[in-house]
């Protein structure tokens, strides 16, 4: 398992960036208008960890792993068999890879396959 994109939704992106790249030296660019503005850096291993601010009022905080999958209708129907509620269908970021977002347990879970 690997986890290719660590969505990080906060209201206060800045200061997570800043507290990220004093921690652990990581550097975030400019925001990326494809994942929704979000500030990326590179996780060792490869893949993305981005932070970005709620896209809609009534979106909350939250902390979204994206797990690298070969075939996402197959990992997404594999979720909802086990229980889990599609939040996301799949969608094409171009240039980025398709993502959907599932919920089970209460948390939010995605996947990512490029």
């Amino acid at each position: 398992m690997q986890i290719y994109y660590l969505e990080i939704v906060t209201g206060e992106v800045d200061a997570v960036c800043a507290a990220y790249d004093v921690a652990n030296g990581v550097k975030f660019g400019e925001p990326d208008a494809g994942l929704g503005n979000a500030r990326t850096a590179a996780m060792p291993g490869g893949g993305l960890v981005g932070v970005r601010a709620p896209l809609r009022e009534s979106e909350e905080p939250v902390v979204r792993p994206y797990w690298l999958v070969d075939d996402i209708e197959a990992a997404l129907a594999a979720a909802v068999e086990a229980g889990g509620e599609v939040a996301h269908p799949p969608m094409e970021i171009p240039g980025h890879g398709t993502f959907a977002i599932y919920i089970q347990g209460g948390i939010d879970h995605g996947f990512w396959q490029l």
